[in-house]
């Protein structure tokens, strides 16, 4: 049955959901059954034309844990009070303990144009359009007292100001305290001289004296140096050279840098076909490579802190549809197989048309901080379950390519989660995939990230299960698969939907 918890549901829904279950749970096993996993390419079935693989997954993990604190928000600089207020009452913290430990970092263009520190001993700059101060900070304070998340804190450096600088971090480190993970010293400084915030020549050189002056006057004003992290830059092209120099010269504790996958402003415009593409997977896997390279030199860990679908907040018609999420549950869980040590997801609550994962509907919303979780949400929460697995790695025999990834990782019960995600479009082929060896696998758990298309933006359910107005979500156990003769697992995935699978192996198969 499934299991009961303390939800806003009714117990028809709970039963129609248990009965809808049930039912599709037959109707895969029938399909499985009706086509062996051996029938010939392209054959077609009563269900459709089926894409057929096998994906072997090796028994021996890889690398390190995926930390408890992978996951993270990014907001703007500019947010935070709003989203302190927000903290303070409404659904923000029963949403963020719902994913558990997190970052919520605050940065981006605004930290460096827009908003300036301002306390008892530093006026507003001619140049700020809004302030931040210690008030904001102790709310700011309470929401992670409450959530048990803990802030990135971006310190504005296009206007060079050491002495407000030192202020600032010297109020944060003594409010947050340990709920502090770090600041960093500007928003994306390796392109400053394209937004005319510097002239040119403008390199890490120049602006780690910056950044060393600013790290001098917080040491100044007493007590320690919090923890830094950067550079921040723009994308990782830029991260060979200023990744390499943040982690020789500054000493952070963490390097920092964006990814977008589309740009706002690219010619052809971004599309959904473009974002769930193979080519902006081949793309991305070079970009983390980039980042990575630092990281394992420098054995500094590094956190992507601020992603999203499409630059510039977003793109209505992509970013806000289900689309996003399947990217975004795949990209979260390519990034942790690779060795990162969290992401951060940008948004703003405000905005339920862009690549915000959480947003209130209208302004009355916001005001009582009734929020929504968009489609990135459910992303974020499907690859919650990864959390302490180590990466495995996989190998995929197809009888025909399909726009499929799938990534595996070994949980510390001994079980193995692999995530499958189907990007092609509804009316392609379905997947039927073969998993096993040299793990011999006993049965295996489903859990579900579906939609009525890629282009939905409502109707997205993960385990059956709606994010619940007030934040509160739990999934039906999902479908048990049990294993063929030979300890191989069999499951049919539709196009344009994800499974999260938790595979548990026969006794005698070769686990580390």
């Amino acid at each position: 049955m499934r299991p009961r918890t303390c939800v806003n549901w009714s117990l028809m829904q709970g039963t129609n959901n248990v009965v809808r279950r049930a039912a599709r749970a037959l109707a895969l096993m029938l399909a499985i059954a009706l086509v062996p996993i051996a029938a010939l390419p392209g054959a077609a079935s009563p269900h459709g034309a089926r894409t057929y693989a096998s994906v072997t997954i090796a028994a021996v993990a890889r690398g390190q844990a995926v930390p408890s604190s992978y996951l993270g928000l990014s907001f703007e600089l500019s947010n935070l009070s709003e989203v302190a207020r927000v903290g303070e009452h409404g659904d923000l913290v029963t949403l963020l303990r719902s994913l558990g430990p997190g970052v919520l970092r605050f940065g981006g263009v605004s930290a460096d144009t827009q908003v300036a520190w301002s306390d008892a001993e530093t006026l507003r700059p001619a140049w700020a359009s809004s302030t931040i101060g210690p008030e904001d900070l102790r709310r700011l304070a309470s929401l992670a007292s409450h959530s048990g998340w803990q802030v990135l804190l971006t310190i504005g450096l296009a206007h060079f100001e050491p002495a407000a600088a030192a202020r600032e971090a010297r109020a944060a480190r003594a409010i947050l305290g340990s709920s502090l993970a770090g600041i960093e010293l500007g928003n994306e400084p390796n392109a400053y001289a394209a937004h005319n915030l510097r002239a040119l020549p403008w390199t890490f050189s120049q602006y780690a004296a910056q950044a060393a002056s600013y790290l001098d006057a917080i040491a100044g004003s007493g007590g320690s140096v919090p923890p830094l992290a950067g550079p921040d830059v723009s994308g990782s092209p830029a991260f060979l050279s200023w990744g390499t120099g943040e982690a020789a010269g500054l000493a952070p504790a963490m390097l920092t840098g964006h990814h977008y996958p589309l740009g706002c402003r690219e010619v052809p415009p971004p599309t959904i076909d473009r974002l769930l593409s193979p080519a902006i997977r081949r793309a991305e896997r070079v970009s983390t490579r980039r980042y990575m390279s630092a990281s394992t030199r420098s054995r500094i860990p590094f956190r992507l802190d601020e992603t999203g679908s499409v630059s510039c907040g977003g793109r209505r018609g992509i970013s806000n549809t289900f689309a996003s999420a399947l990217w975004a549950a795949d990209y979260i869980d390519r990034t942790m197989s690779a060795g990162m040590a969290g992401i951060n997801f940008h948004g703003n609550l405000r905005n339920c048309l862009g690549y915000s994962p959480l947003c209130a509907a209208s302004a009355a919303d916001l005001a009582a901080g009734r929020l929504r979780a968009q489609p990135e949400w459910y992303a974020l929460l499907l690859d919650k379950a990864l959390i302490g697995d180590t990466p495995a790695s996989t190998s995929i025999a197809w009888e025909r390519h399909a726009n499929v990834d799938v990534v595996a990782m070994h949980a510390p019960s001994g079980t193995t989660h692999v995530l499958v995600v189907d990007d092609d479009p509804r009316g392609s082929r379905a997947v039927s995939l073969r998993l096993g060896a040299p793990i011999r696998f006993r049965a295996a758990r489903v859990l579900e990230l579906r939609a009525p298309s890629r282009h939905a933006t409502t109707g997205i359910t993960l385990g059956d299960s709606a994010v619940a107005p007030r934040g509160a979500w739990v999934a039906d156990d999902g479908p048990l698969l049990r294993a063929d003769r030979r300890g191989r697992i069999n499951v049919l995935l539709p196009p344009g939907s994800a499974d999260l699978l938790t595979l548990k192996p026969a006794a005698s198969s070769p686990r580390k």
